[in-house]
């Protein structure tokens, strides 16, 4: 019987938890790595600023920065009833983060709307796991599900993961946006769904 997300999200929680904090380091020097062979300057890149135990740290942030990358990052809005509304975005500046709900740290006002996510090149998302089709296991809030359509058809939806993190198959439901590839401190960037016939391309394979 397959694992109900729940099942996967406790035990990626722990083991993430258990993780050194050199092998953590490892980690996000790789994924650091890994994108630079992914972004060109004057490039838009949607990111996220990892909180916790998630892989990646905010010097990857400053990194992309430095080279010309024009870095955008999530704001995280409920609306009446506590329904999750579409991400909005704020451009990253170094040494300039807020506090926000759920424990995450966003940029300042102003923000853009959510139809700037189109103007990625490279979206990147978080994510405890990603299966081989591309469905991706969330925290279960809800806010990539409905930003991620308005990204760019060509952009790719890239999940960041740990390298055990990428499973044979996860359960699905119908609002699940699809990730095309994963980025991984060892693998680098790997294709997932349709794309799977074809190279990853980037770093990695």
């Amino acid at each position: 019987m397959q694992d109900t997300k729940s099942q996967v999200r406790t035990r990626i929680v722990a083991a993430r938890a258990a993780a050194t904090p050199a092998s953590r380091a490892a980690e996000a020097a790789a994924l650091t790595d890994h994108l630079r062979a992914l972004t060109t300057s004057g490039t838009t890149v949607c990111a996220y600023v990892p909180v916790g135990s998630e892989p990646g740290s905010p010097d990857t942030l400053d990194d992309l920065v430095r080279r010309g990358v024009d870095v955008l990052l999530p704001v995280a809005r409920k609306g009446p009833g506590g329904t999750p509304l579409p991400l909005r975005w704020g451009r990253y500046r170094p040494g300039h983060l807020v506090g926000a709900a759920l424990g995450l740290r966003e940029p300042p006002p102003p923000h853009l709307p959510p139809q700037a996510v189109r103007s990625a090149a490279l979206v990147l998302v978080p994510a405890l796991a990603v299966d081989r089709r591309g469905t991706r296991l969330g925290r279960g809030a809800g806010f990539y599900d409905r930003t991620l359509h308005l990204a760019d058809p060509a952009a790719p939806l890239v999940a960041v993961v740990r390298d055990d993190e990428i499973l044979v198959e996860l359960p699905a439901e119908g609002h699940d946006v699809a990730m095309t590839h994963a980025l991984t401190p060892m693998a680098g960037l790997v294709a997932l769904g349709r794309e799977c016939a074809g190279p990853a391309g980037g770093s990695g394979t």
